[in-house]
């Protein structure tokens, strides 16, 4: 393969050298004497390497390195310099030469110029091909991405569609059992599509925000549960959590469950009292999740109400996140944690 050489220099007769040394290998040279031409030659044509001279009749290749810094100039540098400069060398290599030849008239200097000219010409086209194949990567993923979020904002709108139908079919119908049943799959339905509109409007479409998303959540349940015949209230505390959006769907159906029981069946006609959400951080590894009342309670093991699917489906879920639900002692009310394992192990 052969390179364009820009060889600077001030000595002509070492220059005539290096030009048909490199010239019998196939290699084209330009000469410049001065920093001024050599860095008109490199602004005006392109090179594969620049071989650069300490000494030159207006300044010193240091001062070239800065100007070719200071004017964007990536080229690889080899520099030159006297048998008894290696400070001068180790200088030049901290200011970005790809590497260094001490020049002397012994026979070895034009093989171990050629061998470093070669050597960084090949290093510089390494990191060249590396940058373009970085480069396609981040683009393959922000397209990935955008193509990833336009799903999650489909998936959304279909889900709130479905939803919306769910409603509809809730005001027709006759049925005070098939309303409640209708509106807690409803409920269901808007969890897993709050949880597609917190992927499309994060900056990380394969992780939920789950803050963000269980201040909706609990937001929209609350407007669709609450009632002037029980006054409750809907709290929520949670930290700043992310999670994937497998997990977060876990998280949002058990918290959707949750609190539908306990708007339910916590607080009798006519009283009102709070439910809270709470997801509170525990170590790097695990956090916790807890909804909790101050109702009439729960019987221990006994059987779920209505059909028992809500309670299989918390179960479900729950195991997904950890080590599963479990109910607390209480004074009074019920309390339901579930602990979430915030890393996957596999």
């Amino acid at each position: 393969m052969s390179f364009r050489v820009l060889y600077v220099d001030d000595d002509a007769a070492i220059a005539r050298l290096v030009q048909k040394h490199l010239g019998r290998m196939g290699h084209e040279v330009s000469h410049a004497e001065t920093a001024t031409i050599a860095l008109d030659l490199m602004h005006g044509e392109a090179f594969d390497v620049v071989v650069l001279d300490h000494y030159l009749r207006s300044g010193t290749g240091h001062e070239v390195l800065a100007q070719m810094r200071e004017s964007r100039v990536d080229l690889p540098v080899v520099y030159v310099t006297g048998s008894n400069e290696a400070q001068i060398a180790i200088e030049a290599i901290k200011a970005g030469a790809a590497d260094y030849v001490i020049k002397s008239v012994s026979d070895d200097f034009l093989p171990l110029l050629t061998s470093a000219i070669e050597q960084s010409v090949a290093n510089a086209q390494l990191r060249a091909a590396k940058a373009k194949a970085d480069e396609e990567i981040r683009l393959g993923k922000e397209r990935a991405e955008a193509l990833l979020a336009e799903v999650n904002h489909r998936v959304a709108n279909s889900l709130a569609l479905v939803a919306s139908l769910l409603r509809l079919q809730i005001s027709s119908a006759r049925s005070d059992e098939v309303k409640a049943e209708l509106a807690e799959t409803q409920a269901r339905i808007s969890a897993i599509a709050g949880m597609h509109r917190s992927l499309y409007t994060s900056d990380d479409v394969s992780k939920v925000e789950l803050d963000r998303y269980l201040n909706r959540l609990t937001a929209e349940l609350y407007n669709s549960l609450h009632s002037a015949e029980k006054p409750v209230r809907l709290l929520l505390d949670a930290d700043a959590i992310t999670l994937t959006a497998d997990k977060a769907v876990s998280v949002g159906m058990v918290v959707t469950e949750l609190v539908t029981n306990a708007f339910k069946y916590a607080y009798p006609q006519g009283q009102g009292g709070d439910i809270r959400v709470q997801l509170k951080r525990i170590s790097d590894e695990e956090a916790m999740l807890r909804v909790e009342d101050d109702g009439v309670g729960m019987v221990p093991d006994s059987a779920p109400k209505g059909t028992g699917l809500g309670s299989r489906i918390v179960k479900s879920m729950a195991a997904t996140l950890g080590e599963g639900l479990r109910y607390l002692e209480a004074e009074r009310g019920t309390i339901a944690e579930v602990p979430l394992r915030l890393h996957s192990n596999g």
